[in-house]
């Protein structure tokens, strides 16, 4: 069985043995690692976990419903991203356009595609951020930046505000430390150590450093080769975090040799989460806190399961990714000794895009299906959905299979 059940310092997967380093070699190629280049995962704690969003994965992301979420998940620190409005508002929001998780081509259709901050609060409030994920989210509104303290208030979970792309926002940096400094919520939270900001911009997040010294900053983004950077980045941050595709486990070392601390983003399998955790990296980002959490105090981290499982994922074929019969596709596979009917079942990337399964798709024992992006010709072993625009990223991504009533089954990272 591929998924990991248990919080194990070398596992198996796919029926080979591997440990801290090659395995995330194994589900986060490349990374050019060597098991001599980490730390003895025996005496390191387990990472915490950090809710990427709010729970990104399991509801709207960056709305009232989804912090909800990340508080019942046990993640030790939830994330949102800040940035504002054209009337300089503080809103909590991730894109540069809010054509991918709102309305707004139905709401303001001559400006589906314009920048987010160039909508006024009163505009931003008008848009439905929920209904993307799921009829059951309807009315979930875009929220202030200061609907993200209530949540947490009497809690012991860490707010990470993310300052996102604040060439966008002009001036977000001193809206930020002002909110933080006179909203009595963020005062509280912030007297218990509960509030930190990150980004991957470095002259904003000194500009944040420089207006409020007290709170505690993350860089985020690649590893500098050089030395000098790192100091550069001892000099006001806290910690940095980077893209766990790309680690090389030697820079675990290296970072905390200036102080910092480590953390990765965005791991949405249990085996990305706990090879990770083999490294013994400071936190671990993830759009499924619940099911991490779970999985690093020892249990299940999919008890939902039911045997189908994402076998593979097909995501660069050869010549075009939409070509008809033989485009990108994800392989599932019935691990159980029962035939399961998959008909509705959904395919969900990193960012929310689905693929669906056809009704009367039946999966016997041992048996496959392919799912198909793009045009072709049903048979009883693949389904296309045509959808006209790729879903599968060539760089890698995360695929969450779930049932028509959003029953998370399974968690791949390819």
């Amino acid at each position: 069985m591929r998924r990991a059940t248990t919080y194990i310092r070398t596992k198996v997967v796919r029926g080979a043995v591997i440990g801290s380093a090659t395995a995330l070699v194994a589900v986060a190629a490349p990374l050019g690692a060597t098991a001599n280049a980490t730390a003895d995962p025996t005496d390191c704690a387990a990472p915490e976990i950090v809710a990427h969003r709010g729970s990104g994965g399991t509801s709207p992301e960056n709305t009232v419903a989804s912090f909800r979420d990340a508080r019942t998940s046990r993640a030790t620190v939830v994330e949102t991203d800040v940035q504002l409005s054209a009337d300089g508002v503080p809103f909590l929001f991730h894109d540069g356009t809010g054509s991918r998780t709102t309305d707004v081509a139905e709401v303001f259709p001559e400006r589906a595609g314009d920048p987010i901050t160039s909508f006024t609060w009163a505009e931003l409030r008008q848009l439905d951020a929920g209904s993307y994920f799921s009829p059951r989210y309807e009315g979930e509104r875009i929220p202030h930046l200061n609907e993200a303290a209530r949540p947490f208030a009497g809690s012991d979970v860490t707010v990470n505000i993310e300052l996102k792309s604040p060439e966008n926002s002009p001036g977000v940096e001193a809206v930020l430390a002002q909110e933080l400094a006179t909203n009595r919520t963020w005062q509280r939270l912030i007297a218990q150590d509960q509030v930190v900001v990150s980004s991957f911009d470095e002259a904003s997040l000194t500009t944040f450093h420089e207006l409020a010294p007290d709170i505690p900053v993350l860089q985020v983004g690649t590893i500098p080769e050089d030395e000098e950077t790192l100091e550069r980045w001892a000099g006001f941050a806290d910690g940095v975090v980077t893209n766990y595709r790309t680690l090389d486990p030697a820079d675990i070392e290296r970072v905390r040799a200036h102080g910092l601390s480590f953390s990765v983003y965005t791991l949405n399998s249990p085996e990305a989460v706990q090879a990770a955790a083999d490294l013994c990296v400071d936190q671990v980002i993830s759009d499924f806190p619940t099911q991490m959490t779970r999985l690093l105090r020892g249990h299940d981290p999919l008890p939902m399961a039911n045997g189908i499982e994402v076998l593979d994922v097909v995501a660069d074929v050869p010549g075009d990714d939409l070509q008809p019969e033989t485009g990108e596709h994800v392989v599932l596979t019935n691990t159980s000794g029962r035939a399961i009917d998959v008909g509705g079942y959904l395919l969900q990337d990193a960012v929310v895009n689905r693929l669906t399964v056809g009704e009367g798709y039946v999966i016997p024992p041992g048996g496959e299906l392919r799912v198909y992006t793009g045009p072709g010709t049903n048979t009883a072993d693949r389904y296309y959905n045509d959808l006209g625009r790729n879903v599968l990223n060539n760089d890698g991504d995360s695929v969450a299979v779930l049932t028509p009533q959003l029953r998370l089954l399974d968690l791949y990272a390819y």
